[in-house]
């Protein structure tokens, strides 16, 4: 049923009539149209059971590989941090695909100064870790290229997102892991402490943004939960979490806590209807990796666009685990997935699936619609765990947004997203479970 613009997600979530794409993407997307629903789902029928017959079976496996260890070598204090930064929406002047093929691959030495990261804890003090790389296997570099032309623009033609308004899929699995940053971003639960976003979300590459002092997550909750028992305290959380979201996404706190004393029948309005909100969590900590700074590699701070924060509680969530895979263009389809916080529809959570356009080691352009709000949110695919029948998504990225990226020395603009590659799949590991020995393997 159409309602407020877009279509909820009963309407267009349908499982397939094979199981081949279901265990591929857990749901088919369809698009409402005037194509007669008979030819449509012989057509979907076709493209569920075509990949089956012309793939090999590794083409829907997870990899399975030892991972390189990310030793700490050595801590060293720094200052605070003015928190005096902007947050960008776009990056400009990025170093992208075509950029990158034309330095040579990075030395052990360069790896270890751009995996060496930033530290910044509740009370704003911070340190800068400097690592080691054990038992680092080279790889050889992926230089894939699309032979379709890669369009242009944040939405590619008609807009394919799909709004998840209705709470009985936005509070399950996979939906369920994505998180909304208190700076405007969204993020993916890897533990039920530790979320994975973008580092721009957070820090400019020179400073850390304003907010980010005071950085908080939200994870999606239902408010009629917790019965009748739990009203009074239930009705407290709602109007706390409430207030978090404004006061971070709004100037001036004390206004918008008066403008929201008069929005209380509204909030329980929405309460009725089964709307989710969210639960807001303070972090603990950020940690960023050192080349995403300026000055340390200008050719790869693009690649290092992600960062990890701990929260101060854990959350009562399933999380979506990392995975590595050496090409997402020789996947069934090419296809990829990442939900978010879109700024144009807000307070909703926005799914999307597309096809990536090309790819390197580190980088992938896609054409997935996405606006800002959106950066942060994890990408993923569906594979099927090694040596069992069972099937699995796993975080193979980072959406970082629309960027402008170089490109025959001139700027063009793609959406983009980092890859999780062998190294950062261990540091990020390693700032998950404090300990790159639990991380060496997939």
């Amino acid at each position: 049923m159409f309602r407020n613009g877009h279509y909820s997600a009963s309407d267009m979530l349908l499982k397939c009539p094979s199981s081949t794409l279901y265990d591929l993407t857990g749901v088919c997307v369809l698009e409402m149209g005037p194509v007669p629903l008979s030819l449509l789902l012989s057509v979907l029928f076709l493209l569920c059971v075509t990949p089956a017959l012309s793939s090999g079976e590794d083409d829907y496996t997870w990899p399975q590989r030892k991972m390189p260890l990310v030793i700490d070598r050595r801590t060293v204090r720094l200052s605070v941090s003015s928190f005096s930064a902007e947050r960008r929406s776009e990056l400009n002047s990025t170093c992208g695909i075509e950029c990158q093929r034309e330095f040579p691959e990075p030395s052990l030495e360069a790896l270890q100064e751009m995996l060496s990261y930033e530290t910044m804890y509740e009370n704003g003090t911070r340190t800068l870790t400097s690592v080691t790389l054990q038992e680092l296997e080279v790889t050889p570099e992926n230089t894939s290229s699309s032979s379709t032309s890669r369009r242009k623009r944040e939405v590619y033609g008609p807009d394919t997102r799909f709004t998840i308004s209705d709470k009985q899929y936005s509070m399950k699995y996979p939906f369920s892991t994505a998180v909304k940053l208190s700076t405007g971003c969204t993020g993916v639960l890897v533990s039920p402490k530790h979320v994975l976003t973008a580092a721009h979300c957070i820090h400019d590459g020179t400073d850390y943004i304003k907010g980010a002092e005071k950085l908080s997550v939200g994870v999606l909750r239902d408010k009629k939960k917790g019965g009748k028992k739990r009203r009074g305290k239930g009705r407290k959380e709602e109007g706390e979490a409430e207030k978090v979201d404004t006061e971070n996404t709004e100037i001036g706190g004390k206004k918008r806590e008066r403008k929201y004393k008069g929005r209380k029948s509204r909030s329980r309005r929405s309460a009725a209807s089964g709307k989710p909100t969210f639960r807001w969590t303070r972090v603990k900590k950020t940690q960023i990796p050192k080349g995403w700074f300026k000055g340390v590699s200008d050719s790869a701070e693009a690649d290092y666009d992600y960062a990890v924060l701990e929260l101060k509680k854990a959350q009562k969530v399933q999380h979506m685990e990392l995975g590595i895979i050496r090409s997402v263009r020789k996947l069934p389809a090419s296809r990829i997935h990442f939900s978010g916080f879109d700024d144009d529809r807000p307070g909703n959570l926005v799914y999307r699936f597309c096809s990536v356009s090309d790819e390197s080691n580190d980088l992938m352009y896609q054409q997935c619609d996405a606006k800002p709000g959106a950066s942060g949110a994890g990408v993923y695919v569906r594979l099927k765990e090694p040596g069992k029948r069972k099937w699995k998504r796993k975080v193979i990225g980072v959406f970082t947004g629309h960027q402008w990226v170089q490109v025959n020395g001139q700027q063009q603009d793609y959406n983009v997203a980092v890859r999780i590659t062998p190294v950062k799949f261990a540091q990020i590991c390693s700032w998950v479970h404090g300990d790159s020995s639990m991380c060496q393997n997939t």
